[in-house]
C-alpha cells in the first residue's frame, strides 16, 4: 500500500520511495528511509498537505509525494500474521510489533521491479529469456517484442520482476513503441532500469540511454554482444565510460551467460544504496550494514574475481560510486532554453515528485505533442507554454545567425 493510502492515526514502515532520482533524495533527506516507522498525525480526505511524524520530527507531504511512497501498515502485517497462524493451526495473540513490522517491510522491499530498455536486435529480449526462463521468439528483425513481457526470477535473495518492453532508438513519441517505453517508465516507475546496448554499435545505442539519463532514473547498462566488440580487435574502456555516464556498464554475452549475474548483483547494489548517501558521499550507516551483512553472506568474491561498479562495501581501489545523475550538454544556446522553460516547469508542484523537470523540458523544447496534452490541463499551462514558444523560437533565431556566420 501506499504511504497517502494510511489514516489518521495509523503506523506504517518505509518499503521504498518511487520516482525519479531527484524525488526520491529529497525525501530520503527528510527521513522517510527503509525500515523506518511513520505515523499519520493528520491525513483528512481532502486534505493537503498530509501531516506525518518520522524519526521523531513532523513533516508535511502533498499527497501525491505521500502516493509515491510504498509502505506495509500494522494492519497488513496483522493481517499475514493472522493468515500465517490460522494455516499453522494456531490460535495465539498476532498482534505484530514494531521490530517484527520492519522485518515484514524490509523482506517486501527485495522484490526488485526491472524494466529491460534498448533499441532492436541489441540482446535485450535474449537477456529476458536467460534471467527469467522464459522462452520467446529472438529473431534478427525488428518487432520481435510487439508487448511488454514479464518473468520473474530469484538471485542472491531477491526477487527480481523483470519487464521486457518494445525495442525502441528513443523516447520520443513518434512511434508507438517509443511512446509506450517512456509512460511505462513514467507511469510505473520501475525500481531500476537495464538498458541493453550493443556493445558494436555504440554510438546508435548511447543516444537512447543519453535520454534515459535525462530521465535520472535509476539505470545500469548491458554492454551486451561483448564477445562481437572483442573479436573485431577493438578495445573499450568501459570503467572509463561508466564514470563519464555516471551509469555502471556491466560488459555481457547473453547467449552465454557471460555477465549476466555481475549485472544482477549490481542491480542490487544500486537499488539498495544509490540513494542512501549524503552530500559529503557517505552513506547511511544503518544501510551500509545491511549491505554489508547481505554481501559477505553471499561469499560474493569467492566467485568473482573481477571487483565491479557500484560496490560500497569493500575499500578496494576500484571500489567508490559510479552512478550518479549528469547533465548532458546539449550547447550554450539550448542549455539557456532549457534553464528558462525548466523554470517553469518546477514551479509546478504537482509534476515535480513523478516526472524529470529537466526531461520534460527537453521534450517541451522539442514540441512533444504527447507531452504538450498531458501538461494542458496543469496549473500555469498557459505561462508554460508562452515560455516554451518563446525558447524555441530563440533556438531557431540563433540556428540562423551561427549558420549566416559560417
Amino acid at each position: 500500500m501506499r504511504l497517502s493510502d494510511l489514516r489518521t492515526g495509523e503506523k506504517g514502515v518505509i518499503v521504498k520511495v518511487l520516482g525519479h532520482g531527484g524525488f526520491r533524495k529529497r525525501i530520503v533527506e527528510m527521513g522517510f528511509i527503509k525500515g523506518k516507522t511513520v505515523e499519520v498525525l493528520l491525513n483528512a480526505p481532502l486534505r493537503d498537505p498530509i501531516k506525518y511524524k518520522i524519526l521523531g520530527y513532523e513533516i508535511s507531504l502533498r499527497r501525491q509525494e505521500a502516493e509515491m511512497i510504498e509502505v506495509i501498515s500494522e494492519e497488513e502485517a496483522e493481517k499475514n500474521a493472522m493468515d500465517s497462524a490460522y494455516h499453522k493451526g494456531l490460535a495465539e495473540d498476532v498482534s505484530v510489533k514494531e521490530e517484527v513490522l520492519k522485518k515484514i517491510a524490509l523482506g517486501k522491499r527485495r522484490t526488485i521491479n526491472v524494466a529491460l530498455v534498448g533499441n532492436p536486435n541489441c540482446g535485450k529480449t535474449s537477456l529476458f529469456n536467460l534471467a527469467s526462463g522464459a522462452h520467446e521468439h529472438v529473431g534478427n528483425y525488428s518487432g520481435v517484442t510487439v508487448d511488454a513481457k514479464e518473468g520473474y526470477f530469484d538471485f542472491e535473495g531477491y526477487h527480481f520482476r523483470l519487464i521486457d518492453l518494445p525495442g525502441t532508438y528513443s523516447l520520443s513519441a513518434y512511434t508507438p513503441e517509443e511512446l509506450y517505453v517512456r509512460r511505462y517508465i513514467i507511469d510505473e516507475t520501475p525500481d531500476v532500469i537495464i538498458n541493453v546496448v550493443d556493445s558494436s554499435n555504440l554510438e546508435r545505442n548511447l543516444y537512447l540511454t543519453t535520454q534515459l539519463i535525462d530521465m535520472n532514473v535509476r539505470m545500469v547498462v548491458a554492454l551486451n554482444i561483448y564477445d562481437e566488440l572483442e573479436a573485431s580487435g577493438n578495445q573499450l574502456d568501459y570503467r572509463l565510460l561508466s564514470k563519464l555516464f555516471g551509469v555502471p556498464m556491466i560488459p555481457t554475452v547473453c547467449k552465454k551467460n557471460r555477465g549476466v549475474d555481475t549485472l544482477f548483483h549490481v542491480v542490487i547494489n544500486l537499488y539498495e544504496g544509490v540513494d542512501f548517501f549524503n552530500r559529503k558521499g557517505q552513506m547511511n550507516p544503518e544501510v551500509l550494514q545491511g549491505l554489508m551483512e547481505w554481501h559477505d553472506s553471499l561469499e560474493y568474491r569467492k566467485h568473482h574475481e573481477e571487483e565491479h561498479p557500484e560496490d560500497y562495501t569493500h575499500a578496494h581501489e576500484s571500489a567508490g560510486r559510479v552512478f550518479r545523475h549528469i547533465h548532458i550538454n546539449h550547447g550554450p544556446d539550448l542549455e539557456k532554453a532549457i534553464d528558462a522553460v525548466k523554470e517553469e516547469v518546477s514551479e509546478n508542484e504537482s509534476i515535480r515528485h513523478k516526472y524529470s523537470t529537466r526531461f520534460l523540458s527537453i521534450k517541451l523544447l522539442e514540441n512533444d505533442k504527447d507531452i504538450e496534452r498531458w501538461y494542458f490541463n496543469c496549473p500555469m499551462a498557459t505561462k508554460l507554454s508562452e515560455c516554451a514558444i518563446k525558447c524555441r523560437n530563440d533556438i531557431k533565431r540563433q540556428t540562423v545567425k551561427n549558420a549566416n556566420r559560417l
